[in-house]
């Protein structure tokens, strides 16, 4: 099993959600639990294999906190989190 945390974040390289950018929610044995802010709400996150998921190095930290302690995460924190990460992927892409 490879190493994922809580608050990383990681990109789709399965199904219909392929190259898009998600941060780990929930974490089990086989799966993780994902989510965008757009598509993919904390409310009800997507569960995917972990090898059908890229990791990255990069940790949100205050994401993390705020999973791993139980308070309120709204979906527009999440979203501006991650909109670095949406907008470097479509600089590789373009390249």
């Amino acid at each position: 099993m490879q190493n994922c945390s809580i608050g990383q974040v990681v990109y789709s390289k399965m199904g219909r959600d392929q190259g898009k950018v998600f941060v780990v929610v929930e974490i089990d044995e086989e799966y993780v639990y994902l989510a965008d802010g757009k598509l993919r709400k904390i409310e009800n996150p997507k569960k995917k294999k972990i090898k059908h998921i890229q990791i990255t190095n990069n940790i949100l930290g205050n994401l993390r906190e705020k999973i791993t302690k139980g308070m309120k995460v709204s979906n527009a924190d999440i979203r501006k989190s991650l909109k670095p990460f949406e907008v470097m992927k479509e600089n590789q892409e373009l390249n």
